[in-house]
């Protein structure tokens, strides 16, 4: 359990005190990474010259551009527009692009976020050129090596000059790869963007128009977000988990990634009759049916720490997790689809009444001191 003490005792915070204006870019290209990016931006404000770079790696309008509105960031004062393709072409976009960006704004600090290819290539960039890189949600490890953003993390980590680090769990992976010496227990920022955005998501929209919108009742419906390559990509793979999931008797909404549209598309999904698919949802819609869902399904790291902070069940249609937290805490149930206990395990799981605090609270403030310190070193 993550306690104000564990963050100040576990890896002291540098006392210096920062006398100049530092310039800060963060690199982001993805939904969980606006998220992070925006309580962050907030914290930073006023304390150093920022600039935003997205990546493009999402490019879809409602998986992009609306999360920098509806959590109130700035829009980014550079697009690199990379888009999607093989992962080493759109690796080197970013990485091109990344580096003629550094060289022209001479930042004194990179920040990256989590485990997608721009935060691989963030890091690559800031190694190479020298910058010094903070990586935010560092140490992470799913012991899978098969998945690209476990390769992501590791590079990142490894590279990078500063770990903000989400969990004990974190430490503990960071110890054990020598790192430990530039890592800070710092507790997870997501926990300040759920609270804001939950927040303003209540006061700005009506939560059972939306609901109405989509033929569902609260706490009657489940929630599915799916994007992993081996449950995605594969359409064998993905109709099984599907026809598995619309057997359940409860209806499943499921906001639809634009890549994993195009392959339902090639098979249809006109038989399900428990299946509801919808359009990919902006940040405030997709908290509101989250937080009214029966329980959460899915494949994403960020949407079980979200479920969980919702205080919602969660079923990860995976074999391991980066949060293991959540899992000891008997909230996250991981699910392997091609078990036999697939569908089966999903209607009866039911969390304990206790919810530990595994994350912290105001963890952007934290983030602030160690980031402007490790902005003048080189000063």
């Amino acid at each position: 359990m993550l306690t104000s003490r564990d963050v100040e005792t576990q890896n002291s915070f540098p006392r210096h005190h920062v006398i100049t204006t530092p310039r800060v870019i963060h690199i982001v290209g993805a939904r969980p990474q606006f998220v992070k990016l925006a309580a962050l931006v907030r914290a930073l404000s006023g304390e150093c010259e920022q600039k935003i770079v997205h990546t493009g790696q999402h490019y879809d309008s409602a998986m992009s551009e609306t999360f920098f509105g509806d959590l109130d960031i700035p829009k980014p004062d550079y697009n690199l527009e990379a888009g999607s393709g093989l992962q080493g072409a759109q690796t080197a976009r970013m990485l091109e692009g990344i580096e003629e960006l550094c060289i022209k704004e001479k930042p004194d600090l990179l920040v990256i976020y989590g485990d997608t290819n721009s935060t691989l290539a963030g890091a690559l960039v800031g190694a190479k050129l020298g910058i010094r890189t903070a990586h935010v949600e560092a140490c992470l490890r799913s012991f899978n090596r098969s998945m690209p953003e476990e390769i992501n993390r590791i590079v990142a980590d490894h590279t990078s000059d500063l770990l903000l680090c989400p969990t004990q769990t974190a430490m503990d992976n960071a110890k054990a790869e020598g790192l430990l010496s530039k890592s800070y227990l710092v507790g997870d920022i997501m926990t300040d963007t759920v609270e804001f955005g939950l927040k303003k998501a209540l006061q700005s929209s009506n939560a059972l128009d939306l609901l109405a919108k989509h033929l569902v009742n609260p706490g009657e419906y489940y929630l599915l977000t799916l994007h992993r390559p081996y449950n995605v990509d594969d359409p064998h793979n993905l109709m099984h988990i599907l026809s598995g999931l619309d057997s359940l008797n409860t209806p499943v909404v499921f906001p639809v990634h634009p890549r994993t549209s195009k392959i339902i598309r090639g098979f249809g999904a006109d038989t399900y009759k428990n299946l509801i698919l919808i359009e990919p949802q902006a940040y405030l819609n997709f908290i509101l049916l989250h937080s009214n869902a029966k329980a959460m399904i899915t494949d994403s790291g960020g949407v079980q720490k979200e479920a969980y902070l919702l205080r919602k069940p969660c079923i990860t249609l995976r074999t391991e997790t980066e949060w293991v937290e959540t899992v000891q805490a008997r909230w996250n149930l991981l699910l392997d689809p091609g078990s036999s206990a697939f569908p089966s395990a999903i209607p009866g799981f039911a969390p304990p009444e206790a919810h530990p605090d595994l994350y912290g609270h105001k963890v952007a403030e934290k983030m602030v001191r160690l980031l402007l310190n490790e902005s003048v070193k080189n000063k």
